[in-house]
């Protein structure tokens, strides 16, 4: 499963930056880009699950 938990890590991070790039560097608390890279991370140390 490690091919998943990369894309998932990838695309936390294209989320984050999009969201980055249009809140003038930031990542606001509780947005759509901080729960997808928390998601990655715990799926990440789950091995993938």
């Amino acid at each position: 499963m490690a091919n998943s938990n990369s894309r998932t890590k990838s695309a936390a991070a294209r989320i984050q930056s999009a969201t980055a790039k249009v809140n003038a560097g930031a990542t606001p608390k509780k947005s759509f880009a901080s729960r997808a890279q928390s998601t990655s991370a715990k799926n990440s140390s789950k091995g993938g699950k």
